[in-house]
């Protein structure tokens, strides 16, 4: 097994009634070389309380003013984290998820195999009223981008993570989560990897970031929108050249009607 040290970001605001068994998950993996940061953006409901009897874990309190999205708050929360790390390799945690115990070892195994895979992405179990469902792969007619599951998903080498901190354009695109610009980029790069397993549990929590972004509502529509623009930022950032299908066009009309 590799002896390469491993991070794992927490990142979390307000989630006192998951955030224990996340941390759990974590600390109970069969991949024991890791450290652990755990970061709190603010918690009002008594999470940091619980976060403060663990031991054996880095943990932060984000005392910064909050950006005006909440997936803004996330991005720049996982950039902080970043900066303190040590790891070789970053698996990126809601604080309402968890880990199969051993999702590290699996995925470190797969780093070492494949040399020219920076990111990985797991396809997740839904948690849903304590049931716990297989997530249906998210594909959208016409897509020009592969499937982008949720943050907990992702692991990524750091050293390509640090490059992609260039390209993060963390003040902008109010609507856009780290998961969907880190695979977008990374899938550009050709530096992707989809796994069709499950190592992953996903919270469906309705509080959460995703709970704001109903597929087919304005606010879904809007965050597409932003999707594209991001989209062809990197196109034009990494020289290639753009081709706008059908759904570009689609989501650009909609935006404009709504």
């Amino acid at each position: 097994m590799s002896k390469d040290l491993v991070t794992i970001i927490i990142t979390s605001f307000n989630k006192k009634k998951f955030i224990k068994k996340s941390i759990q998950s974590v600390l109970k993996q069969t991949y024991k070389k890791k450290e652990i940061i755990v970061y709190d953006d603010k918690s009002t409901d008594g999470s940091v309380d619980i976060i403060k009897k663990f031991k054996n874990i880095n943990f932060f309190v984000n005392n910064e003013k909050k950006r005006i999205s909440n997936p803004l708050n996330q991005l720049n929360a996982v950039i902080r984290c970043l900066k303190k790390s040590r790891g070789k390799y970053i698996f990126l945690l809601d604080g309402d998820d968890y880990f199969k115990k051993n999702k590290i070892e699996i995925l470190i195994k797969y780093f070492n195999k494949y040399k020219n895979v920076n990111v990985i992405q797991d396809k997740p179990y839904l948690v849903y009223e304590k049931k716990i469902l297989n997530l249906k792969e998210k594909k959208f007619f016409f897509s020009i981008w592969p499937s982008i599951y949720p943050t907990s998903c992702i692991a990524i080498r750091k050293s390509f993570f640090v490059e992609f901190i260039k390209f993060i354009e963390k003040e902008k695109f109010s609507n856009l989560e780290i998961d969907s610009r880190l695979v977008m980029y990374a899938n550009l790069k050709k530096k992707l990897k989809i796994l069709s397993s499950s190592y992953t549990f996903y919270n469906s929590d309705h509080s959460g970031i995703s709970s704001n972004y109903k597929k087919f509502n304005i606010n879904w529509w809007k965050k597409r929108n932003e999707a594209f623009d991001y989209l062809e930022y990197l196109y034009k950032k990494l020289d290639i050249k753009f081709n706008k299908g059908p759904d570009y066009f689609l989501t650009k009309i909609l935006n404009l009607l709504i």
